[in-house]
Order: structure tokens, then C-alpha cells, then sequence
């Protein structure tokens, strides 16, 4: 039996378990190891995910199960994406009514690796859908390219991580670039609002990749791109911090790529949306999505 849910495409023997050690075929099944099973339930600012053009200033009812079908040396969140947790089951249709009682507009599945824990996502997508509740996704990208079909009518906005180059993938991530890029390719080309995270590690990240990561960015037509800050974690936690002005190098040459938007992430340095043509600070965007001081359509969701 093959699971389908991300690029790796394992095959599962009877009783086995896939790479990310949540899916297992179950007498010739394959399913979750703990459907259901939240590790993490929390209401955020959506910008915390980071969406800065997406719902601005709402909050969004943040969920997660275990797993991951990476093993990142840096992983910020590996006491839940690389340990098993046995935990009761929260069905579908209480998440939804946990985001509307917090009335939040969006509900986020994060943390972890939801690629993963797609069919439980998915289930509560749906119902989301139908209460006219948006749906995020923040994701490594490394879908199969059959998941990512499935996943694309319900999800709403993603913000996916583009780590590094594939050198940075296969020694750092034991994964690979491309099912990431492939993906955020087709995101864009879909039309869901998609934002871009890349945290930035100084003394491996230099602007060779940032200007090779950027044009790749540019070449997906993508909009926004976070660059945040790396912090010492799990395997890394001997390295130290990415300090601000390595960050606003690696800054400087984000804003020379095609691609319009720009911010900090983890950092003290201004992170507030901004217009790209007279670059005021856009605090409270128009409900149209237009630039409250010059009138520039901005990139973006601005209401449900």
C-alpha cells in the first residue's frame, strides 16, 4: 500500500508505518495513526503564521496533530512534529464551532506538518467551507502531486516554507527543494493567496541563496516573502541566533527580487505591511484592498 500524501510516496507494509510516522497501514488501510488527536489548539493573530496580507488583524483558531515527513536539524516545533503523542480525538465539526464561538473568520493548520494529518484537515475544511470560515495552511510544500489537488479547492491561503536551496534540503532537511517549489509554482498558478516564509541561518544561508531563492520566487509569481530569523533548536541549538545585521543583509538583497513584498520575521526590525509603491504603513487596509494613502491595489484578502 502507497500513501499519497506527500511527495515521499512510501509504500507502508501491513502493520508498517510512512516516513512521518503518523500514517500506517492498518489491515491492508491505509489511515492516521491518531486521527484527530490535536497536540495544540490556540486562537492567534494571523499575522503570527506569517500572513500579512490575509485577513489583517483578525484571529485565527490555530490547530495541530503530530508529525512531520521532514526531520529538519532546526525544527522550531519538534517536540510535536518528531515525537508521538496518544491523544483523544476532537471531531471535525467542534473545531469549527470553536472558531466561531472565538469568532474568529479563519482556522489554521500549523505548528506540526499538516500535509501529514491531511484527512482530518480536510474534514474540517469542509465543514469550515460551509459556515464561511477560511482555511489556512501553513506547510513545508512538499505535497504529492495528487494531494495537493485534492487540498487546493479548500484551502484559502497558505504561507509555505521555502528553506533553502537543495543542497540546504537534502543536508539540513533530509528532504528535497524541488516537490516544494513544484508546489508553490502550482499554489500560485491556482490563485489562492500564498505568502512565503525563509528563515534565515547565518553561516549557511548567504546571498548567493537568497538571490537564487529569490528569483525562483519571482519565476512563481509569488507576491510575499517573509525572511525571518533563525533561533538556536533541537539539533542547532549549539549555533547561534541569526543576529539583525546579518538579517537585514540577506533583507537587502530580498528587496532587489521581483518580488514585491518584503518583511522581517523574529525580529525587532519594522515588520508592518507596507504599500510598494509610496511604502506607507498599512495599518488599516481598505475592505477593496486599496492602499489607504495612494490608492495601489495591494496584494490580498481583505474581507471574507
Amino acid at each position: 500500500m502507497r500513501c499519497d500524501f506527500c511527495y515521499r510516496l512510501c509504500e507502508i507494509p501491513e502493520g508498517g508505518m510512512g516516513f512521518c510516522k503518523s500514517r500506517i497501514n492498518d489491515c491492508g488501510t491505509i489511515k492516521d495513526r491518531c486521527y484527530g488527536g490535536l497536540v495544540s489548539i490556540a486562537v492567534d493573530p494571523v499575522e503570527k503564521k506569517p500572513l500579512y496580507h490575509f485577513l489583517p488583524k483578525s484571529f485565527t483558531l490555530s490547530i495541530a496533530m503530530q508529525g512531520c515527513n521532514f526531520t529538519c536539524d532546526f525544527c522550531q516545533n519538534y517536540e510535536i512534529s518528531q515525537r508521538y503523542f496518544m491523544k483523544d480525538a476532537v471531531d471535525p465539526d467542534s473545531i469549527v464551532g470553536y472558531a466561531s464561538a472565538y469568532n474568529c473568520p479563519s482556522i489554521s493548520y500549523t505548528y506540526s506538518e499538516p500535509i501529514v494529518w491531511q484527512d482530518y484537515m480536510l474534514d474540517v475544511a469542509k465543514l469550515a467551507h460551509k459556515r464561511n470560515i477560511k482555511n489556512i495552511m501553513v506547510t513545508n510544500g512538499s505535497f504529492s502531486e495528487t494531494s495537493l489537488e485534492r487540498i487546493l479547492p479548500y484551502i484559502d491561503a497558505y504561507n509555505v516554507d521555502l528553506k533553502g536551496d537543495e543542497d540546504f534540503y537534502r543536508c539540513i532537511c533530509h528532504s528535497s527543494f524541488f516537490p516544494v517549489l513544484s508546489s508553490i509554482r502550482r499554489i500560485s498558478e491556482y490563485g489562492a493567496h500564498l505568502e512565503v516564509t525563509t528563515m534565515v541561518i547565518e553561516g549557511i544561508h548567504d546571498e548567493s541563496m537568497i538571490r537564487y531563492l529569490g528569483s525562483c520566487l519571482s519565476s512563481c509569481n509569488v507576491k510575499v516573502w517573509h525572511l525571518s530569523r533563525f533561533f538556536p533548536m533541537y539539533l542547532m541549538s549549539d549555533r547561534r541566533p541569526t543576529s539583525e545585521t546579518f538579517l537585514k543583509r540577506m533583507l537587502k538583497i530580498a528587496f532587489e527580487s521581483a518580488v514585491p513584498y518584503v518583511y522581517p520575521g523574529n525580529s525587532g526590525l519594522d515588520s508592518f505591511a507596507r504599500c510598494p509603491r509610496c511604502s506607507c504603513r498599512i495599518e488599516k487596509p481598505k475592505a477593496d484592498g486599496l492602499c489607504p494613502s495612494c490608492g495601489e491595489k495591494l496584494y490580498g484578502v481583505y474581507q471574507i
